[in-house]
């Protein structure tokens, strides 16, 4: 008779948290003769070059996050530590008031000892920015507003 494999939620529930907090699409697990895959569907919109697609927006996303925004909202890609600067004691990316063009570096969220660029995807002028430097911010939180 053949043995039937047991599902371990635990372990399926921790591969999805990492594929989350490293931004990954996939990760597959082999121990012995058990194999474990979790992977997720990704949009096309990149954060840099450097950097694997954005996931594809939650289907509840938190409304007081949503309503902090607002419309030219920069949100965060992932879960990370928000920084306002390249490097403690360098001037801040964007300041209130500050113009900016599409493609320039606004802020930089590290996740897993990656830096990642936030990179504006629209010109404008700064209108609000929501989070201190160093501060951890969650996936889909607001970091600034473009108007």
């Amino acid at each position: 008779m053949a043995k039937t494999p047991t599902i371990d939620e635990a372990a399926i529930r921790t591969l999805a948290a990492l594929l989350h907090e490293t931004d990954l699409s996939e990760i597959e697990v082999v121990h012995g003769d058990s194999k474990l895959r979790v992977a997720r569907n990704l949009t096309n919109t990149a954060i840099m070059p450097t950097v694997a697609s954005a996931p594809s927006a939650p289907a509840a996303a938190p409304a007081p996050a949503a309503a902090k925004g607002g419309e030219g909202a920069v949100l965060s890609p992932m879960v990370g530590t928000a920084y306002r600067a390249p490097e403690p004691g360098a001037r801040p990316f964007v300041e209130v008031g500050d113009s900016v063009r599409v493609g320039q570096v606004v802020m930089i969220v590290e996740a897993m000892k990656t830096m990642n660029q936030i990179i504006a995807e629209k010109a404008g002028t700064v209108r609000e920015i929501y989070v201190e430097d160093g501060q951890p911010v969650e996936y889909g939180e607001p970091l600034l507003a473009i108007s």
